[in-house]
């Protein structure tokens, strides 16, 4: 196999290819060893409590100011929602930094819940 490696990808008419830096695909009510499915460029996961976690790159983006795009399914539910990326308290206690950013669950607006099909991608 061989490897491509170039710092910036460019259309024809100049404009930047933004590609994804990270994404994961964890089941949260998991112990967070066995958690992570399947990822690209994500060591681990810390369980921070019900419905919370922190995503762990496996190496630094340049900046902080990232976009995650996400989705996720409470156990036994076809529905889909999206977790919240937190900046600070109150439900978790960093912002996202290069290394590292948290989220939080929930069934509704209001239930924080651990839940078993959760999906991000991160864009810079």
């Amino acid at each position: 196999m061989s490897t491509v490696k170039v710092d910036t990808i460019k259309t024809t008419g100049n404009v930047e290819v933004y590609t994804c830096k990270a994404w994961v695909n964890f089941d949260g009510t998991q112990a967070a060893a066995s958690m992570i499915r399947a990822s690209g460029n994500v060591s681990s996961i810390t369980d921070l409590g019900t419905g919370r976690y922190t995503i762990t790159f496996t190496n630094a983006l340049t900046d902080a100011n990232y976009c995650v795009t996400s989705a996720c399914s409470p156990s036994g539910s076809t529905t889909m929602y999206s977790p919240l990326v937190f900046a600070g308290a109150p439900w978790s206690t960093a912002a996202p930094s290069t290394t590292a950013f948290s989220i939080v669950t929930n069934k509704n607006d209001t239930n924080v819940s651990d839940t078993s099909y959760i999906t991000l991608a991160v864009f810079r």
